[in-house]
């Protein structure tokens, strides 16, 4: 147990240091005030002869006090219901634990008059907020018209409370999870989350860890067994746990954003060279061990570890947890909203720990079934730890894609491919009774030779996909099909420019929160948006990819402008150019889940 406490400090300290590094790099260097009008930028809005809606843009490092916002209705007016959006607690230095408003405050107010009051005239808006760099503004004071107000007899007839509203209104998935944290009781919580783990495991987000843990018990060899396999998947998925735990509550409590940070290209191409170095190992060529003397020290402080594999195995966790992570999906961001409003670390992380145990599940039951079904000695052993090195190669290809062209990525794939076909005999000639199994082994060598053979061609004719590696050279309309057309944003000032275009022809809007360092963005790609019923569907609407990957200070107001916490997250508008917060997708929705929230628009 000592070496696994040492192990979870160790992990906090890097993941420290990690955000300290990232913060410094990409933190705010805005040293000045703006004027108290362009921090808080207000406008408001008559919906119906009862409503009016009160907003503010707020800038970052800015925001807004919920008690100081203040209404001075005249004589004859009053206010039925106010409902204001979701605010932040707050330890300000003024005026000690307060609810403030952080990127955008929305206020609802229900008015009603009396019978012979005028049904047009203005209410004054007080409201303060503060700088974080030190400033606290004096009160604001404006005045908002209003015309074609309600009788209070009627609109207590007509209508609802805004309570009534509150209750039936939809929110979006993520909130969901954020409301469930705040609501359940620990058991309810810990299952909820719990399933949703083992929900998050069959998306493409687990597997690249199994061939890594297959890998990993394959090289054991003869110490296979399926209490050794299911111990080891064991380590493997609690230091996974413990590590998703440790950076998703160090995001939600400091709002670093580690996805990125992590897929810096240095740390991409050193997690890129260890793959490569396991696969090495796995073909034969050298012995992967700790040295002696660190083999000795962990042999001497636990009996139970052999050669020192058991915090090999948990590093390999820790390690692939932070390279491959967890895709951005609604629970994952749900617990970190909710540790982000509350400050509550222990609830939120418990939540990531285990939703990151359910995720686990499926590998404990591949590694612990794969140390048995494995062969135990002989020749066959080798062939299947030389197949998980091929596997592993292909790992380390797939994590250099996101920061090198993607022709690179076709000719490494391509001569893998090929070199891996020659090793399994696709040249050589076999007898009539050669073995089924070997004949079964050479078929699969043939399409990895195939295969390969495609990727280069399509590479010298100038092709780019992995998926279509011909497309240069071959036209099929089947095969490679119009792809959507995204306006492609960078600045908070791009975005707002695009959505009032888009608000003056009347076309409903879809905001695509992307990144080069986002797998799961390529996947969206591919997978949701390559589906032809929704291509049709968004080729009506007004399409905005919002990149992200320089994650620079235009970034961050990008992510704060509706509280995105890491791409891939869909945001939607309607028609009207009103934002729909409830359809928000986080993560890579079906074709069926993105076609249901478009048809709300």
């Amino acid at each position: 147990m000592r070496f696994l406490y040492q192990l979870c400090v160790l992990l906090t300290l890097t993941l420290m240091s990690l955000t300290y590094t990232h913060a410094s790099v990409f933190g705010n260097t805005d040293d000045e005030p703006l004027e108290v009008e362009q921090a808080f930028v207000f406008d408001a809005l008559q919906v119906d002869d009862q409503r009016v809606v009160l907003n503010w843009n707020i800038e970052e490092r800015y925001y807004l006090y919920q008690d100081r916002i203040q209404l001075t209705l005249p004589s004859g007016v009053t206010l039925v219901e106010r409902m204001d959006s979701q605010t932040v607690s707050k330890d300000d230095p003024l005026f000690g634990q307060v609810e403030v408003f952080y990127d955008r405050a929305d206020i609802e107010l229900v008015l009603a008059r009396s019978s012979d009051a005028s049904d047009a005239g203005q209410f004054e808006v007080s409201y303060q907020g503060c700088w974080e760099g030190g400033i606290c503004y004096p009160p604001v004071t404006t005045s908002v018209s209003f015309s074609g107000l309600t009788d209070r007899s009627v609109s207590q007839a007509q209508s609802e409370s805004v309570q009534d509203r509150l209750s039936n209104r939809p929110i979006s998935e993520q909130d969901q999870f954020a409301q469930t944290l705040s609501e359940s009781s620990l058991i309810t919580l810990l299952g909820i989350f719990f399933l949703a783990g083992l929900a998050l495991s069959l998306t493409p987000c687990v597997f690249p860890m199994i061939p890594i843990l297959s890998g990993i018990i394959a090289g054991q060899g003869h110490h296979n067994s399926t209490r050794h396999g299911f111990i080891l998947s064991l380590i493997y998925v609690l230091a996974m746990a413990v590590t998703y735990t440790i950076a998703g509550v160090i995001a939600g409590l400091f709002g670093a954003n580690i996805q990125a940070a992590l897929q810096a290209p240095v740390v991409i191409v050193v997690f890129s060279a260890i793959f490569v170095l396991l696969s090495i190992s796995m073909f034969g060529f050298y012995d992967l061990q700790m040295p002696s003397s660190v083999q000795t020290w962990l042999t001497r402080n636990s009996d139970n570890q052999k050669g020192g594999s058991y915090s090999g195995v948990a590093i390999m966790g820790f390690l692939s947890a932070l390279i491959v992570g967890p895709c951005m999906a609604a629970p994952l961001a749900g617990a970190l909203i909710y540790i982000g409003q509350t400050g509550d670390p222990v609830l939120g992380g418990s939540a990531l720990f285990v939703m990151s145990l359910g995720m686990g599940v499926p590998l404990i039951l591949i590694g612990t079934s794969a140390s048995k079904l494995m062969p135990r000695a002989g020749r066959w052993m080798e062939t299947v730890k030389a197949g998980f090195g091929v596997v592993l190669l292909l790992m380390a290809v797939w994590m250099l894609d996101r920061i090198v062209a993607p022709e690179i990525t076709m000719g490494l794939v391509a001569l893998i491919l090929i070199v891996t076909a020659v090793f399994m005999g696709v040249l050589d000639s076999h007898s009539s009774d050669t073995h089924g199994l070997r004949k079964l082994g050479k078929g699969v060598g043939i399409v990895l030779l195939v295969y390969g053979a495609a990727l280069a061609v399509g590479l010298l004719a100038g092709g780019q996909s992995l998926v279509y590696p011909l497309k240069g050279i071959v036209s099929s309309s089947q095969a490679v099909s119009q792809k959507l057309n995204f306006d492609v944003v960078t600045t908070l000032s791009q975005l707002e420019s695009k959505l009032k275009d888009a608000e003056q022809a009347k076309r409903a809007v879809m905001l695509d929160y992307y990144a080069d360092w986002c797998v799961s963005c390529a996947e969206l790609d591919y997978v949701t948006f390559a589906d032809d019923r929704v291509k049709q569907t968004l080729s009506m609407m007004t399409l905005i990819k919002v990149d992200v990957t320089a994650n620079d200070e235009e970034s961050k107001k990008l992510t704060q402008r509706y509280q995105v916490l890491g791409p891939p997250t869909l945001v939607f508008y309607d028609g009207q150019g009103n934002p729909r917060p409830e359809l928000t997708l986080v993560g890579v929705p079906q074709p069926e889940q993105l076609l249901a929230m478009t048809q709300q628009l």
